[in-house]
């Protein structure tokens, strides 16, 4: 064998192996670009027309229409959202089942003593999709115009005013919990089977206050039938400017929202979630996605993975506190 014949071959072969090395090393990538290639599946574990489903299937269409697949919404309620759930945990980790969820997912580890997954580890974070406030409201009825008010009525009346939530374990619920920790208030609650039935409990007198999802309750207090006192979240939110926070109204560490976000199996593809993380965050931005939120009282948000992951384990860690000190029990 000549030199430059050996020289040509051995060039040949280090070509070869920096090739399939680089093949190796990118094949996530490649994965990414590629997918998907069939439908996807994203799992609702709540009932059609929550807040939740009311982000989720704007948010199929035009991430089927970003990604030339259909994005299908499968609704599986049950068991505070855990049926669904679960289902998600033990699907293929391959992105075509995905779970979009609310912020029960990180309430339910401080509710159930045992789930049938663990939220941290049989899970991967894509991104919170959007975010939107509570509101503290009242019936006009009652002769209170302000938190401070509120809490001077309900502290010369401690166990007389009763509140309403969506259920044991909801955001409604656990908002207003930290409320009366904050407050040292003695309100009853009275869980009702969902947010509208809890603002008809609050229309008809039935009960007092409510710390409402603010798409539930905005159209009430638009119609002047609610008065509205605060937000829950840390900043004045864009769709009631006017409305004070909780912090503003003197409870300094008082901050909650509520959101919606995807999820998938544990073990998916990072190239597959970054890939559904970048899209998303396009299409929740997109004018039609932001009028339909803004709708809903909600804003995008789009954060990454990491983000999103670390934002679910601080609040594991801070509604379990919430959880034993009101001594909440699901049903």
């Amino acid at each position: 064998m000549t030199l430059p014949e050996f020289s040509q071959r051995s060039l040949s072969g280090a070509l070869l192996k920096l090739l399939l090395a680089g093949s190796m090393l990118g094949g996530g990538t490649v994965v990414g670009q590629t997918y998907p290639t069939r439908p996807v599946r994203i799992v609702v574990p709540q009932s059609a027309g929550g807040s939740t489903d009311l982000v989720a299937r704007p948010l199929a269409h035009l991430l089927g229409g970003a990604l030339g697949q259909n994005f299908i919404v499968e609704n599986r309620p049950g068991a505070g959202s855990i049926v669904g759930t679960d289902a998600v945990a033990k699907a293929a980790p391959d992105g075509y089942t995905i779970l979009a969820v609310a912020a029960s997912f990180s309430i339910n580890p401080s509710l159930y003593k045992q789930l049938p997954f663990e939220p941290v580890r049989d899970f991967a974070p894509i991104t919170q999709v959007s975010s939107f406030p509570n509101i503290m409201v009242v019936p006009r009825s009652l002769a209170v115009n302000s938190i401070a008010e509120l809490i001077a009525y309900a502290r010369a009346r401690p166990g007389q005013l009763n509140y309403a939530s969506s259920g044991i374990g909801t955001g409604t619920h656990l908002s207003m919990e930290l409320f009366k920790t904050l407050t040292g208030l003695d309100i009853v609650h009275v869980p009702y089977k969902g947010g509208a039935p809890a603002v008809n409990a609050l229309l008809a007198g039935q009960v007092q206050v409510n710390l409402a999802t603010i798409s539930t309750a905005l159209p009430y207090v638009k119609s002047g039938e609610l008065r509205a006192l605060a937000v829950t979240t840390g900043k004045r939110w864009p769709s009631v400017p006017d409305l004070p926070t909780l912090a503003e109204a003197g409870l300094a560490n008082y901050e909650y929202s509520s959101w919606v976000g995807l999820l998938a199996p544990a073990k998916t593809p990072s190239a597959v979630i970054d890939r559904l993380w970048v899209e998303t965050n396009k299409v929740a931005r997109a004018p039609e996605m932001k009028r339909i939120l803004a709708h809903e009282g909600a804003e995008p948000v789009g954060n990454s993975p990491a983000e999103f992951a670390a934002i679910i384990q601080r609040e594991i860690v801070s509604w379990r506190k919430v959880v034993e000190r009101a001594g909440i029990k699901a049903d």
